[in-house]
């Protein structure tokens, strides 16, 4: 694969969704562009690399190490696997702003606005937001969040005044290859009411999701799906059958990629018909220690234009609270 800088094209996505208030009658999905030089004048096959992590937090155990080093540091062993990709998307377990207004719950994060930039100075391309910690700091600091990731150039995933926007995929282009990628959290989120017009993250019942992402493959019959989910049970090894029945049927509405996190270990990466599904990549940026979550992986997928991919699965192992990959040793 050849070595060569993201060109990523925020347009108008971010021109207009970044404002105090998001636009009612914002577009079905999002794009962002990615260029790396023109595979076509080369002959070459175009293919679009896309980098999927686990969890990552700046809070807690975290944030001293990333006051002390800073963030890049953080993120030190694992610049080849995210050089290699044209995006990387992450799991941001925590609200990005400078606003302190906790919502009543046990555990409750919070990081620094301006880590946002340095979050995009290491390779970060795409957040996913609909997670149960980035509304830690209420709804003043979730649309913060958006906002601060919007200027620093990463694309929220997840997030919107209503169902139509939280919903709507995140589209990510590079030539002719097209991937959309929705993002949702399958759980209730603690002392947290969804409120319509409000800022919020996408929270749909499971035949919602199944329904909105069957509904945009029969529109998009070209255009590869992921679905970037935060379920399942917290320190568990294996999917729960909740997990298994909804990657079934996200399987049968046209899905060909399952992304999950949120048990905080990994999960078996398995295939149901066409659709690849990696249950959960564990922590990535984290400071539990049990030995469990301290394992972790990438996964890779390289889409083609005719939508199908292959994809590659990387473990890392964290230590001092940083994922350590395993190709760097």
């Amino acid at each position: 694969m050849k070595k060569s800088s993201i060109a990523l094209a925020v347009s108008l996505l971010l021109i207009y969704a970044c404002s105090s208030s998001p636009s009612s009658n914002r577009e079905e999905e999002h794009h962002s562009c990615l260029s790396k030089g023109s595979p076509s004048s080369s002959g070459e096959e175009e293919l679009l690399s896309i980098l999927f992590t686990g969890d990552v937090l700046l809070d807690r155990g975290v944030r001293p190490i990333a006051e002390r080093r800073g963030v890049a540091y953080l993120f030190d062993s694992v610049q080849t696997e995210f050089r290699q990709a044209d995006a990387v998307v992450v799991n941001l377990e925590c609200p990005l702003t400078d606003t302190v207004s906790p919502v009543n719950k046990r555990y409750i994060f919070r990081a620094n606005a301006e880590w946002a930039k340095e979050l995009q100075r290491v390779g970060i391309t795409h957040a996913a937001l609909a997670n149960n910690h980035t509304n830690d700091q209420g709804r003043r600091g979730l649309q913060a969040t958006y906002q601060h990731l919007c200027e620093a150039g990463i694309v929220p995933i997840g997030y919107g005044c209503d169902y139509e926007e939280q919903s709507a995929p995140v589209v990510i282009e590079k030539g002719s290859v097209r991937v959309a990628v929705f993002n949702a959290v399958m759980m209730a989120l603690e002392n947290w009411h969804y409120l319509d017009g409000r800022p919020g993250v996408c929270q749909p019942s499971s035949d919602q999701l199944v329904q909105t992402i069957a509904d945009y493959r029969e529109r998009n019959p070209e255009t590869a799906i992921v679905a970037v989910l935060h379920w399942g049970v917290e320190f568990s090894s294996m999917p729960s059958m909740t997990q298994r029945m909804l990657a079934r049927q996200l399987s049968d509405a046209g899905v060909d990629a399952i992304i999950g996190h949120h048990p905080h270990v990994t999960q078996p990466v398995d295939s149901i018909g066409h659709t690849l599904v990696c249950y959960s990549l564990g922590n990535f940026v984290f400071d539990q220690h049990p030995p469990q979550t301290r394992q972790c992986i990438m996964v890779r997928l390289d889409v083609h234009a005719d939508k199908s991919f292959t994809y590659d699965v990387i473990p890392a192992r964290i230590e001092g609270n940083r994922p350590i990959s395993a190709a760097s040793h």
